[in-house]
């Protein structure tokens, strides 16, 4: 990249940090810090735009560590954000490719449910049918596993949609999102009325975590969390509550920048730093082993009736199986 590039990349995205970031007072800081230092020339001599993306995000998420907050370098070409109908189109397209973040959806040995979610948790518009294909096969299953270690995040209206077939009766707030640049709040509340059968508000659910979970995956975590709904197994999440919005300065080069901060309904705070802390934490390969292990002790304490009784044999089989053999990352498929 020429020098005059950079200067005028590094002009634009102090303008946005500036005015858009989710703490105004820390933005203004970081705008003054990253013009400061393109003047001192410490972009110049950066000619590869992998290289300069590199460098800014350093600079961008020092003193705050923000991971939300960088210079993202993309392979292909970054879609225009000004340009709505093409950046639907790449959404669209990439949850088709990746079965709408529906990785694995399974009823397991013991009349268990799995739905491994990644590599995002897709916008409805773009993968609303599949979550709902997914929900319609698990609703009938006696216990939930959520599988996130590895969703990278994704779309907070999906965790609206997602949340809702896990609860009954009235709507339930599950998260506010402020934006300090215009000082208005939204509120997520679940939805009266899905498509498809929901799991429902009964049923024990656990989410399984990783370091690599974040962002909207952490906010599906942390929600069902501090509403009582699901025991999370695994590792503390990533640290990233501050949803971003996404700006074009380069090709290849897209300035990620936080616009507005979560706040839990239960809480009266968010994830943001310290991740989502698991109920029970243990290395993300074991998380499996252990929430599998107590989801078929539920369903083995279920009440006994004719039509339960092979599936109880099928649920103690997978047990005994499950406690002999040595602990491992995935489940029998």
């Amino acid at each position: 990249m020429r020098t005059d590039e950079i200067a005028e990349l590094i002009d634009r995205l102090a303008t946005l940090v500036s005015e858009l970031y989710v703490f105004p007072e820390v933005g203004a800081e970081i705008a003054t810090r990253l013009k400061a230092a393109a003047a001192d020339g410490r972009y110049d001599a950066l000619a590869e735009p992998e290289e300069l993306a590199a460098r800014v995000t350093a600079d961008l998420q020092e003193g705050n560590q923000d991971r939300h907050l960088r210079l993202k370098f993309h392979v292909d070409e970054v879609v225009d954000e000004t340009d709505p109908v093409a950046e639907d189109a790449a959404w669209r397209r990439h949850a088709e490719l990746t079965a709408g973040g529906m990785a694995r959806v399974e009823r397991l040995a013991g009349n268990i449910g799995l739905l491994e979610i990644r590599p995002l948790i897709f916008d409805p518009t773009h993968a609303g049918a599949a979550v709902s294909a997914a929900m319609s096969l698990l609703s009938a299953t006696d216990a939930l596993m959520i599988d996130l270690r590895r969703c990278l995040g994704g779309s907070p209206d999906m965790v609206t949609f997602l949340c809702s077939h896990f609860f009954d009766g009235e709507p339930v707030h599950l998260n506010d999102l402020v934006t300090p640049a215009d000082g208005t709040v939204r509120q997520f509340w679940t939805i009266p009325h899905l498509p498809g059968p929901r799991f429902g508000g009964t049923k024990p659910i656990w989410v399984l975590t990783s370091s690599t979970t974040f962002s909207a995956a952490e906010e599906l975590t942390y929600d069902l969390q501090q509403l009582g709904r699901a025991t999370v197994i695994g590792e503390r999440t990533g640290g990233g509550a501050h949803p971003r919005d996404g700006f074009k300065l380069h090709p290849h080069l897209e300035a990620t920048i936080p616009i507005k901060r979560a706040i839990n309904p239960t809480s009266q705070t968010n994830w943001e730093g310290t991740g989502v802390i698991p109920d029970l934490e243990l290395p993300a390969p074991s998380a499996f082993d252990e929430a599998y292990s107590q989801a078929l002790d539920h369903v083995l304490a279920l009440p006994t009736d004719p039509a339960r009784r092979a599936l109880n044999d099928e649920a103690r089989e997978a047990r005994e199986a499950l406690s002999a053999a040595p602990a491992h990352a995935d489940a029998p498929r």
